[in-house]
């Protein structure tokens, strides 16, 4: 039993780790750009890509949640 817990932590860890790197691109490496992004002709593609990375930021809750429950069904831990 005690395998099988360790194997499930294994899993939810690797997976708040990984959305852990992809928040962090999102947040980080987006706006380090951003300001490149803009030109005279459009000025407010910085702001675009703060828009879009709200966007992102919530199909990224929802990816979780559902990779979370296939986890958790994997190792019989599902909700009911």
């Amino acid at each position: 039993m005690s395998s099988k817990k360790e194997q499930h932590w294994a899993k939810t860890r690797s997976l708040t780790f990984t959305v852990l790197v992809i928040w962090a691109i999102i947040s980080f490496a987006i706006h380090w750009v951003g300001e490149g992004l803009n030109s005279p002709s459009f000025p407010g593609a910085y702001f675009m890509a703060g828009m879009g990375a709200q966007v992102a930021f919530a199909i990224l809750v929802f990816w979780f949640a559902s990779r979370q429950n296939a986890i958790d069904e994997e190792f019989g831990l599902e909700e009911k």
